[in-house]
């Protein structure tokens, strides 16, 4: 999780402090849309009758890795400072969508 952040912002080369609260959402909902998108179709794959519990220990492991990764991400974005891509990963609903913010 904490190499998918660092993609989000490693190419950000603008100086300043960015909105700490801002970059905080940006980050996970960056996170959360990657991560769903891999778990979602593995939750999917499997027999109904396991669902249930296979989704409730990818919604662990999210929050962990989450957890572990989210005041890297956000430090970089405050020291990316850009308003336009921060509103662009809030804003995103898709990870396909998000991707694309993190890597304009």
């Amino acid at each position: 999780m904490r190499q998918v952040m660092f993609v989000a912002f490693a190419l950000l080369a603008s100086c300043g402090r960015g909105d700490q609260q801002k970059c905080d959402l940006a980050c996970r909902n960056y996170a959360s849309l990657m991560f769903w998108k891999d778990a979602d179709p593995i939750i999917a794959a499997a027999p109904e009758d396991q669902r249930a519990a296979l989704r409730k220990q990818k919604l662990a492991e999210f929050a962990s890795k989450l957890e572990n990764g989210v005041d890297f991400c956000v430090s970089k974005c405050q020291a990316a400072n850009n308003d336009g891509q921060m509103k662009c990963m809030t804003e995103a609903k898709t990870a396909k969508a998000v991707k694309a913010c993190a890597t304009d």
